[in-house]
């Protein structure tokens, strides 16, 4: 008994020394760096707080507008371990990358100006630096990381000076001319209609980003509940370091949720790669991105090291380039419950990687009850998408471009339970995908031929199994509801065997000579109306009678799709369990026996107004 006594003793001092620290640490606008960031005597920086925090630790920051870059020293060491930031619960916490100016001078009419002191940017300069990178093209002109807001809403960058002395636009412009020297300034004009900056929230970009690790390998962060936005972020491409006004840089595990995420000059947030010597250096080389992957194979990327992130009920918006981007970082993943909307509207500069998602190797990751609208396109998958699940996302007024650009890809990828309303559903030039129980409104663009030799992965991984062409084809078509000009005839001419069945086509919609047994209804156009009040939106939906009844169509499952050719793999969940496609969008529990088309379980009522988004709240 003596020893089991000291046994247990020895254990519990083991487990006491070994468990995390559990502190808190609170911040506020009263607090004091020197405090010890208790409630009483909380801290006066996120970024204080972060240098204090170690794996297990909470970091709770109180209300106000804190205007700084949070460098995270160090993350936590498992899930269980992790350092959370979050905002005080009821607070509005609103992180920024600008800076508050006053001194402006009216120059005339609508037209201000200010001198600022460099010292004011310290070693980064947004109005000196440019936007650049591979796959970019600046139509003609310059484009600076800096960004002007009045009341919280950016102003555009003329592309002369004389244009900010011109007539006023729909929206104002700014122009900038700075000293290359620390000790220099920086001079900005800009239109200010009708209102006087100075009486205004007149601000400007200072930092690059406002929550971003400088270092590789900061792993298992929560970031959840804050407003963040104005960041001085340049172009993120597949091919270099991806730096977001949020993001994780190559690193594992972190949770972001429940934020506010906008106003960034390029991308909002980032799941991107390593930077290296090599960055910026392949664009226009399939080549080049090859080389970046085995890079990134050398570099630690693999199941063990990289991705797992969760990405939740964020609101994204207002950024140039693309709400979320990732390049190798987003491997085994969740996406889910995200609003992203306005993203590049502006057009004035433009190039590849313009999307509300863009990822390349979205490996086992799973994109799922996301709403998207208002982007130059919705989800734009590219290279890699192996064991990728797009399910119950609604996508519209998405343009000019498509709401889903699978690009090519070898699968297996799966896409069920999609609402897709804006002039153009879907553009292909990919293979090994299974479009399952989706609504298509919009029309269908697929490429022929596309010779560029990209990668298959091993199962469930990173390394690379092989290269192969993609020369279109090896696709199914399950159960979906196409309208208008949506064209499955876009496949007769695949180079790989195409698989349909069970779809319906209304309104003109074509059906493809692989689907043996179509119903084509040209004549019969469906109400299809989406409204929106106080952040909810609703489908409204009005379907023929007998269009479930009028054709039996089968439950899709995994051993139905079968396996996709290069790969030579079958679609299966993460955990190598089999899919049974028995939901709807809402995840409703379908009629597997004679599962109803489309991502609607209509039921006997074919007349329905649809809650199909509502508002996220905290």
């Amino acid at each position: 008994m003596k020893y089991l006594s000291i046994l247990l003793l020895f254990i519990a001092i083991c487990a006491i020394s070994c468990t995390q620290s559990g502190n808190e640490y609170h911040v506020s606008l009263t607090g004091d760096n020197n405090n010890p960031g208790t409630t009483e005597e909380p801290l006066k920086t996120i970024q204080a707080a972060a240098d204090l925090a170690q794996p297990g630790d909470i970091i709770t920051v109180h209300a106000g507008t804190y205007r700084e870059r949070i460098d995270p020293s160090r993350g936590g060491i498992s899930d269980k371990e992790r350092i959370t930031y979050r905002a005080a619960k009821g607070d509005e916490v609103i992180i920024k990358g600008s800076e508050k100016v006053t001194g402006w001078e009216q120059v005339e009419d609508d037209t201000w100006r200010i001198k600022i002191p460099n010292s004011l940017f310290g070693s980064f300069n947004p109005y000196i630096d440019q936007i650049a990178g591979d796959w970019f093209n600046p139509r003609g002109r310059l484009h600076h990381t800096g960004a002007v807001y009045l009341n919280g809403h950016w102003l555009v960058e003329a592309s002369r000076k004389e244009f900010v002395f011109g007539p006023l636009f729909e929206t104002p412009f700014w122009f900038a001319e700075s000293d290359s020297t620390a000790e220099g300034t920086t001079t900005i004009w800009a239109q200010f209609p009708g209102v006087n900056p100075n009486n205004e929230t007149t601000e400007i970009n200072v930092r690059e980003t406002v929550f971003y690790p400088s270092m590789e390998g900061i792993n298992y962060i929560t970031l959840s509940g804050f407003v963040l936005e104005h960041a001085a972020t340049n172009w993120a491409p597949p091919t270099a370091e991806q730096v977001g006004l949020v993001g994780t840089h190559w690193s594992k595990g972190w949770i972001i949720e429940n934020n506010t995420i906008r106003y960034s000059t390029c991308v909002g947030l980032t799941l991107g790669k390593h930077g290296d010597e090599f960055d910026n250096t392949s664009a226009n080389s399939a080549e080049g991105y090859v080389k970046t992957i085995e890079r990134g194979l050398a570099h630690g990327w693999s199941k063990e090291n990289i991705g797992h992130h969760i990405i939740r009920n964020n609101r994204i918006s207002h950024c140039e380039q693309a709400g979320i981007v990732g390049s190798l970082g987003p491997v085994f993943c969740e996406i889910v419950g995200n609003e992203i909307h306005d993203i590049h509207l502006r057009r004035l500069f433009t190039g590849a990687e313009m999307s509300g998602i863009k990822f390349h190797a979205a490996v086992d990751t799973r994109i799922h009850k996301n709403h998207i609208y208002r982007c130059n396109r919705g989800i734009w998958l590219d290279w890699m998408a192996q064991g990728t699940h797009v399910t119950q996302n609604l996508l519209h007024d998405n343009g000019p471009s498509e709401d889903i650009f699978m690009e090519v890809n070898h699968g297996p990828a799966l896409l069920d339970n999609n609402i897709c309303l804006s002039d153009n559903s879907l553009l292909v030039n990919s293979q090994g995908a299974a479009y399952v129980h989706n609504l298509f409104a919009g029309r269908f663009r697929v490429i022929i031929g596309e010779r560029r030799l990209t990668p298959h992965l091993v199962n469930h991984g990173t390394e690379m199994a092989g290269l192969a062409p993609n020369p279109s084809g090896d696709e199914r078509f399950y159960n979906n509801l196409l309208v208008g000009e949506a064209d499955l005839s876009t496949y007769n001419n695949a180079v790989l065997p195409v698989w349909m069945d069970g779809n319906v086509y209304l309104n003109g919609a074509t059906p493809g000579k692989a689907e043996p047994y179509p119903l084509h209804l040209p004549g019969v156009n469906p109400v299809l109306e989406l409204s929106e009040k106080d952040g909810e939106w609703t489908l409204k939906v009005e379907l023929p009678d007998d269009i479930s009844s009028i054709q039996a169509r089968k439950l899709i499952t995994t051993d139905l799709l079968g396996t996709v050719a290069v790969p030579n793999l079958p679609f299966v969940q993460p955990d190598d369990t089999p899919y049974e496609i028995d939901y709807d969008y809402l995840g409703s529990k379908r009629n597997s026996k004679n599962p109803y088309p489309g991502p609607l379980k209509m039921g006997d009522q074919n007349e329905q107004e649809i809650v199909v988004w509502k508002k996220i709240t905290k």
